[in-house]
């Protein structure tokens, strides 16, 4: 290295040198202020809600308005939650119940969502993600609803029916799947473990490349890694995290039918967010069994001026050939046009639930 490389080099890493005791500096003064909001949560009985989505929202996106570059506004939004999720661990570390084991692409939308410094949760089945917040032993659940490739999980949609849990926010997560396995040739892929999801998001290029060879579907990608890791002859489908977490090399990389393959998953715990400034907000209704009965259930939407950005059925359960809906709707339930609509729609539905308001994801 010449004399002059040396000294232009050693110019500006004195100033990376300076800039980073400057930025620890004011890590550690934001740290404090986090800590003082809790005492002063702690001092007026707030407490137990030291989660604010609709604020981390607000700040995320004054963020990324006021990014000037070159780091590109996904990578401003990843660094302050994780600044915000150690902040936040100081007053009391968040609890966060997903589909397990480690390694589960809901393992990886929880980090994303929560940070590296939540206390992450993995459970066997959905149905004890929601169990877990319920009976007050997590903070918060993460739960897949729906697949940009595959529609609705509907096990969740199922409990969604049931439980007394609120939407409090959403992750939106691209989906890359890659074929894991210790072999090294396709040809000696003697079975596929996978969840019922995967091998659905991956059904042609397994028709292609694998055919005949047996999928068996499980509760998660990251079980199915974890049992290819096990058994010679077997490949899992699952994403880089479970590939990470049991050491399996990627065999074939996005072996995903659609390539903006992405999920949806929601956050739920006991409590509203409040309005964020760009809200959805989730409900269940159903119609009476009467002509024209759906299209009174949407006209109040219509009438108010709300967007409606989702609307799906599902079989009600309690009744043979009856069905309940599920609807998106732009929007914070205490906005004035989305509260008036909810107001005149409860006059015409036979069954009406409000799931929850809650900031649009932050990507």
């Amino acid at each position: 290295m010449s004399d002059d490389l040396s000294q232009a080099l050693a110019g500006v890493r004195a100033d990376i040198d300076r800039i980073d005791g400057e930025i620890l500096r004011l890590l550690n003064e934001r740290a404090r202020c986090a800590q003082r909001v809790g005492e002063i949560k702690a001092k007026f009985g707030d407490a137990g809600f030291i989660y604010r989505p609709e604020r981390e929202a607000q700040v995320l996106r004054r963020l990324q308005d006021a990014n000037p570059g070159p780091l590109p506004g996904e990578n401003i939004t990843f660094f302050f939650r994780e600044v915000m999720s150690a902040c936040l661990s100081l007053e009391q570390p968040l609890g966060i119940a997903y589909l397990g084991p480690l390694g589960s692409f809901t393992g990886s939308a929880a980090t994303k969502h929560f940070g590296h410094a939540a206390n992450l949760l993995p459970q066997a089945s959905i149905d004890d993600v929601f169990r877990e917040v319920e009976s007050g032993h997590a903070h918060y659940a993460v739960a897949p609803v729906e697949n940009s490739t595959e529609g609705a999980v509907g096990r969740t949609m199922d409990l969604l029916l049931s439980t007394p849990l609120k939407i409090c926010g959403e992750v939106v997560l691209r989906i890359h799947q890659n074929l894991l396995s210790n072999e090294t040739d396709l040809g000696r892929i003697t079975k596929i473990y996978s969840h019922a999801q995967s091998l659905a998001q991956c059904h042609e290029w397994l028709n292609h490349n694998l055919p005949g060879v047996p999928r068996i579907s499980v509760a998660s990608n990251s079980l199915a890694a974890q049992m290819a890791a096990e058994e010679p002859g077997v490949a899992a489908i699952a994403g880089e995290a479970a590939a990470e977490r049991f050491k399996l090399p990627k065999l074939v990389a996005n072996i995903e039918d659609e390539p903006n393959n992405t999920t949806r998953f929601l956050i739920l715990g006991k409590h509203d967010a409040g309005p964020s400034g760009r809200d959805k907000t989730s409900l269940i209704m159903s119609a009476p069994n009467r002509t024209g009965a759906l299209h009174e259930l949407l006209l109040p939407l219509s009438t108010a001026g709300v967007s409606m950005c989702r609307l799906e059925s599902r079989p009600a359960r309690n009744a043979l050939w009856e069905y309940v809906f599920y609807v998106d709707i732009e929007g914070h339930r205490d906005d004035p046009a989305v509260k008036a609509a909810l107001e005149k729609l409860a006059g015409y539905a036979a069954y009406l639930k409000i799931l929850g308001s809650y900031p649009v994801a932050v990507y």
